[in-house]
């Protein structure tokens, strides 16, 4: 695994930075780094990529306190696992949109959060790719619990 910089390194900002600091500090980075600004790139990428992931922890007050007391690796144990797509990378860019301007890239603020994929390996016969099939399968999967949000 690659040594990750510290998150307030990333942002330059203090631990004690409040949510404007790092929104200001986020969206310059990200203004300066962001891929449309600098294609041939593929350094400026990365560090959009790091600020990013910095403020996506930062701004959030419960991984905030993990990362504090743990660093990465308290996110690494509480489930974290940083930006795996590009996805990931441009809902964060987009709620900084959002926040300054009232719009984002597509997506609402107060949409509900979109989990990993599901993943279903089926074989299915040569003719059955061909001309089409319909097959009932079953996944198990866990929910959080409305009432105590998954706290037990």
């Amino acid at each position: 695994m690659m040594n990750k910089r510290c998150y307030y390194e990333v942002l330059g900002v203090s631990r004690n930075a409040g949510p404007d600091e790092l929104k200001k500090a986020y969206r310059r980075l990200a203004l300066k780094y962001h891929p449309d600004r600098c294609p041939d790139d593929p350094e400026a990428e990365a560090r959009f990529k790091e600020a990013s992931e910095a403020y996506e922890v930062l701004s959030n007050p419960e991984k905030r306190s993990i990362y504090d007391r743990f660093g990465h690796a308290g996110l690494q144990n509480s489930g974290y696992r940083g930006f795996t797509s590009a996805s990931d990378i441009f809902s964060s860019f987009s709620d900084i949109f959002d926040d300054f301007f009232g719009f984002g890239f597509g997506s609402s603020r107060h949409s509900v959060p979109r989990g990993e994929d599901a993943r279903f390996d089926l074989e299915i016969s040569f003719r059955d790719a061909v001309f089409g099939t319909t097959q009932q399968i079953e996944i198990r999967r866990l929910i959080v619990c409305p009432s105590c949000r998954g706290s037990g």
